[in-house]
Formats: structure tokens, C-alpha cells, sequence
């Protein structure tokens, strides 16, 4: 059954899997909200969220919501597929960390001995929301499609090497607007990839598998014209 909605070929399918797709996100926003929490330093994006978010005055969330849809539109402009859920991704995502910001169910840690298990929580919720997130089928996030983007116009580079100079300038950009580096910092461009891929083994999950739909495919769908 998960098999054909996964393939989005009706309506009542992308309507529930664009649910499957904001819930995620919503609590993928209750993630990154722990990884902050922890006080040792924020992930390489985060750092750039939160810098312009000190630097303008703004709340977490509009800054990330800023500078997703600025990505979106660089994966635009690279002719790069764009999918439903990444504009889900936008928005959502940012304002989730703001709702938890608001509701604050976790005070900052003061320690390593606090914020280190803190921090790895964050990072286990950020793989199982990513998930579920992606078998919804309707498009990857604007920096996962960003890099994929530049990956291919720099055919010589690793896509490694790529993913390396992209979360250093978000890091070096937003430590220059005041955003939070430290150890976490680390702990998070290093470690999230190898938790992600632990999580994706444990419920036998192969992302390269999902073929995700195109927003005029889904549009085509949504409105009978199949």
C-alpha cells in the first residue's frame, strides 16, 4: 500500500503525503531546536540562521525561511528538480523552531555532560524526521538539492569536497554575523551523516530508491490531468 501512494499518482496521495511531509518537517524543527539547546555551538546552516537572525533583529525561523527560499531559487536557476515538498521544507521547517523556541520544553544546557547527549538526541531526530520526510516521494530539501546542483557542475570535485566548502561558508558567514561555532558545530557536520545513515539501516531504507515527483507533475495530478 505505502508502495503506491509513495508513487503520488493521485490526489488523496499527495494530499496525505504532503501531511506525511509537514509533520515530519515539524518535528525535524524539534531537532534542530535540541541541537541549539545544547549550547555547544550550532549546526553549520543554523550558525547562518542564527547570525542573521542577531545581526537583523528577526526570528530564527523568518531567517531560515530567508535563506531557504534564496536556495530554492539558486536550485531554479540551476534547473535543478524541484518538488512540493520543498517549499514545505521552507517554511515549515524554521517556524517549527520557532514555535519551540516559544514553547521552550528544554532549558539551555550549561556542560558538556549536559549538552553532548542533548546535542546527539537532536541529531537522531533530525535522521528519523529526514526519513520519513523523504518517503513522502516530493522532492529533497533546497540545500540537499543545492549540493547535488553544484555536484554536477564541478564533476571534478568530490561531492564531498563540495558538501565541505558549502557548510564552511554557511559556518564562516554566519559566525561573521554573530552565529553560535563551537564543538557542536563539529559534532554536527560530522557526525549527522554517519547517525542519518544508521537511522535509514535500521528501518531498511534506501534513499537512492525514492523517486521523487516534480511540482508540475504533482500540479498535473492535483488538478485531474493525468
Amino acid at each position: 500500500m505505502w508502495a503506491e501512494l509513495q508513487k503520488n499518482k493521485t490526489p488523496g496521495a499527495i494530499l496525505l503525503n504532503m501531511l506525511l511531509a509537514v509533520g515530519s518537517l515539524f518535528v525535524n524543527g524539534f531537532g534542530i531546536y535540541l541541537t541549539i539547546q545544547a549550547n555547544l555551538g550550532a549546526a553549520p546552516w543554523d550558525v547562518l540562521n542564527l547570525g542573521i537572525s542577531k545581526t537583523v533583529g528577526i526570528l530564527y525561523g523568518t531567517a531560515s525561511v530567508a535563506v531557504s527560499l534564496t536556495i530554492l531559487g539558486i536550485d531554479v536557476l540551476l534547473k535543478e528538480p524541484i518538488g512540493i515538498a520543498m517549499f514545505i521544507d521552507a517554511f515549515v521547517v524554521g517556524k517549527s523552531v520557532d514555535f519551540f523556541n516559544w514553547l521552550h520544553p528544554v532549558p539551555k544546557c550549561g556542560s558538556l555532560l549536559t549538552g553532548i547527549p542533548v546535542m546527539f538526541l537532536g541529531l537522531v531526530v533530525l535522521a528519523y524526521t529526514q526519513y520519513t520526510y523523504m518517503l513522502a516521494a516530493l522532492g529533497c530539501g533546497p540545500r540537499d538539492t543545492l549540493l547535488v546542483g553544484l555536484a554536477k557542475r564541478m564533476r571534478r570535485v568530490p561531492i564531498g569536497a563540495v558538501s565541505i566548502g558549502l557548510l564552511s561558508s554557511a559556518t564562516l558567514i554566519g559566525w561573521l554575523l554573530g552565529g553560535p561555532v563551537g564543538v557542536g558545530t563539529l559534532i554536527c557536520a560530522f557526525a549527522a551523516g554517519p547517525i542519518m545513515q544508521l537511522a535509514f539501516r535500521s528501518v531498511r531504507f534506501d534513499a537512492t530508491a525514492v523517486k521523487h515527483q516534480r511540482l508540475k507533475d504533482s500540479i498535473q495530478v492535483l488538478l485531474f490531468r493525468t
